[in-house]
């Protein structure tokens, strides 16, 4: 009756708290999903749904959403700690009845307020979640209409250039934009007050001026006899080559620095326009383009015949390289300056494709005759049995590739598809820079690995500048993608989904819960490293165990420390083993049949461990082999026969098999030595004999004494059998030797003689062995 008391006045409270509640949690999901964003939402359906905004109109939307995005992602984890611990209060409730069972009412009751809690919670966040995927499908739309335009755009049709009628008025609109270029450049000398500002401002433009001259001119010079200084060569030390290489990028930087100080002069004398402004932004950008290019082919084609490459370049494919690359680099500074002189001039904007026609053409073909010196050395490399390494693997590619490209780019402008002979061409120059760079850097790694280590040679076979290099070249992935047109914001999704990872049942395996595993094994492995050496070091040796138990805890602690550790770094992670439950049990019938043998190996590999019937250093003989205890794992025992060859045998045959132990207990054991005199001597002194002579060595115990026994009358000699247990079976082969030499030696002394094998021939015969007698006339 109380308990029934309470409850009508329990359920009365809990309603007035669930009304509270749900006034609050609305509250909370006005906050979490805001008006603003009905706002937002709408405007953005309306965009797509019209199709006419213009493309930046478009990113700028996106860029709006995918804020709301990363505020609605967030926004789901409201109440998180709260609904956790909800769940697990009705999780320790036990299961709700089944239909048609009934629980107490008090269970009931707190089950259904907890529910009502629960739900009232997940309010916000399911909300969230569906503002998210509201979000989502906004920006898939927004990006899917851009991503059409881009095609569209790229597989527009303009005028052909090739048409002859269009040639004379393009040089037309070039002549008038340069005049007009040059009208604003001396346009600052053409009036009083102009040549008096310059006069005010003479002695900065001096000092840029003497800067630019000097940087641009001299620079070059002065780093070329820098480098003849030091009197060495690229390949003479890791060290040097770095130095070299920093000397290369101050030959490369310096000379853009003098650019940079003439454009200021531009810039402080007064000139202004349109075209000014756009040759004043672009004139560094295309001295860096070319010298970036030259640096770049002076690391492919090299000058100097001792210098390392990747390929093995003839002194004249050098030369001829270097010819392509430099063309190259003119061709993408022409089209740096093409692509100012459209954006400041209407007239020129008009014929851009006669312009580009031409540079695409230059550039097409030097990228054939490119291609073709690359596709040569690459075939050169190649051999009847191998195909030259990864390096001429990817020489025989890339030259195809621009052979190709070189081919069909200037066919394709000229057939009126500019955007689309653009699209071929310019990424493929960037991303050949882009390969060149990466191995560059690839072999400044290697020296930088070299002189740390302070080894003489490139340290190409060692594994970490490997790894390096390979991440440089991972790294390098996405600069790829965004040269061949890829979007930035589409870079970040992939980032995105890349951070999310993927399902497994219930767990989300994310590259930051797969980075917490890594590091909390490695710090568990080295954990358990440190154990093993301090019982190894400090310890074991303070015992009296024998080798065979140290090693039998030392690998325990081994496995143990390891599973720990990987069980640790699963629960770090977040993984939930449970719901890889049904996919264990499958394949654990796959282990029961194809892995038999590795698991019996390894149950037999357990049991050596802990019955220890060997142990490290024992001599045993197993099938008839003999040898020592190296290793005992889990998979297999590694002994060393008396012929220095190792035996992997499988610890299954030791557990199944017959062993001999000869070191098990102890390391006595029994020499058995046969003897033979001839007959006629007398037996008892020849026993005695041995006697004296076994007993006298010192590996010999005498307790038990040894036992000579006159075995029996053999077929040429009376046979002895000296059997004597020595202090260490492991010298069983030098004591038989040294027992045989005094035996020997005795029986010279005694006049005992060992007799050799007799034997009767018998002739059935022997008339035809004798010689024909020659007939008398």
């Amino acid at each position: 009756m109380i308990h029934k008391g309470l409850l009508r006045w329990f359920l009365p409270v809990v309603l007035l708290c669930f009304c509270w509640a749900a006034q609050a949690q609305q509250a909370q999901q006005a906050s979490v999903v805001p008006e603003e964003w009905g706002v937002v939402s709408a405007r953005a359906e309306a965009v797509l749904q019209a199709g006419l905004a213009q493309t930046t109109s478009l990113e700028e939307l996106r860029d709006e959403l995918a804020e709301w995005r990363s505020r609605f992602l967030a926004a789901q984890e409201t109440n998180a700690g709260r609904i956790a611990t909800v769940r697990a209060e009705i999780e320790a409730l036990g299961p709700a009845p089944a239909e048609g069972e009934t629980e107490p009412e008090e269970l009931a009751a707190q089950r259904a307020a907890l529910q009502a809690e629960l739900n009232q919670l997940l309010v916000p966040v399911r909300a969230a979640q569906g503002a998210f995927q509201a979000s989502e499908s906004l920006i898939e739309r927004t990006d899917s209409l851009i991503e059409s335009r881009r095609t569209e755009a790229l597989l527009q049709q303009d005028r052909a250039p090739v048409n002859p009628a269009l040639w004379w008025p393009a040089l037309s609109a070039a002549g008038a934009w340069f005049i007009g270029l040059a009208s604003s450049l001396t346009a600052p000398f053409s009036s009083a007050t102009s040549r008096a500002f310059f006069a005010d401002q003479g002695i900065q433009v001096g000092v840029l001026f003497f800067l630019a001259v000097v940087l641009i001119f001299r620079s070059g010079t002065w780093t070329r006899r820098l480098r003849d200084r030091w009197s060495i060569h690229e390949d003479s030390s890791p060290l040097a080559r770095i130095g070299l290489f920093a000397l290369s990028i101050a030959r490369m930087v310096l000379p853009v620095l003098g650019l940079y100080a003439a454009v200021n002069i531009i810039r402080l004398i007064g000139a202004t326009g349109l075209a000014v402004e756009r040759v004043v932004e672009v004139v560094p950008l295309m001295g860096a383009t070319i010298l970036a290019v030259r640096w770049l082919a002076g690391h492919v084609f090299p000058a100097r015949e001792e210098t390392l490459t990747v390929l093995p370049f003839a002194p004249e494919k050098r030369v001829e390289g270097r010819f392509h690359a430099y063309v190259l680099g003119l061709v993408m500074a022409a089209a740096i300056f093409l692509r100012a002189m459209v954006e400041s001039s209407r007239q020129v904007a008009q014929f851009e494709g006669v312009f580009l026609l031409v540079l695409i053409a230059v550039g097409g073909i030097t990228l054939v005759r490119l291609g073709h010196v690359l596709l040569r050395t690459g075939q050169a490399a190649k051999t009847a049995d191998d195909s030259g390494g990864f390096g001429a693997q990817m020489s025989r590619w890339v030259g195809r590739a621009l052979m190709v490209i070189g081919a069909v780019s200037p066919v394709v402008t000229a057939a009126g598809y500019v955007n689309l002979g653009q699209a071929m061409i310019w990424p493929t120059l960037l991303s050949l820079a882009l390969i060149v760079f990466v191995g560059t850097l690839q072999t400044v790694v290697f020296d930088a690995f070299a002189v740390i280590t302070r080894r003489k040679d490139r340290a190409e076979d060692a594994l970490l500048p490997t790894l390096v290099g390979f991440g440089l070249a991972v790294l390098s992935l996405p600069v790829f993608a965004l040269i061949w047109g890829v979007r930035l914001q589409t870079l970040g999704e992939w980032w995105v989904t890349f951070l999310e990872g993927f399902r497994l049942g219930e767990t989300r395996i994310s590259p930051e819960a797969f980075l917490t595993f890594i590091l909390v094994f490695l710090a568990g492995y080295f954990a358990t490293r440190l154990v093993k050496g301090v019982l190894r070091t400090n310890v074991l040796p303070k015992t009296k165990l024998d080798s065979g138990g140290t090693n039998a805890i030392l690998s325990g602690t081994g496995y143990i420390g390891i599973t720990l550790a990987a069980l640790l770094a699963i629960t770090t992670a977040g993984i939930d083993l449970s719901g890889l439950a049904i996919v264990a049990g499958a394949l654990s019938v796959g282990v029961g049949f194809g892995l038999q043998t590795i698991v019996q190996n390894f149950v037999s590999g357990i049991i050596l461990l802990i019955e220890r019937p060997i142990k490290i250093g024992d001599w045993i003989n197993v099938n008839g082999m003999d040898g020592f205890v190296r290793q005992i794992s889990v998979r297999s025992t590694r002994i060393e026969t008396f012929d220095r060859q190792d035996v992997i045998i499988p610890n299954a045959d030791l557990i199944a098999g017959t062993v001999t132990n000869y070191t098990l207990g102890n390391s006595t054991g029994r020499l058995v030595l046969p003897i033979g005199v001839a007959y006629g001597t007398d037996t008892r002194r020849v026993e005695a004999i041995l006697r004296e002579v076994v007993e006298a060595h010192p590996m010999v115990i005498l307790s038990p004494p040894p036992v000579i026994t006159f075995e029996g009358f053999g077929a040429d000699s009376l046979d002895f059998l000296v059997r004597a247990v020595l202090r260490d079976i492991l010298f069983l082969v030098t004591v038989r030797s040294e027992i045989n030499h005094q035996i020997a030696q005795r029986f010279v002394e005694e006049g005992i003689e060992i007799p050799f094998a007799q034997r009767d021939i018998w002739l059935r015969n022997p008339e035809a062995l004798r010689a024909p007698q020659p007939e008398t006339p």
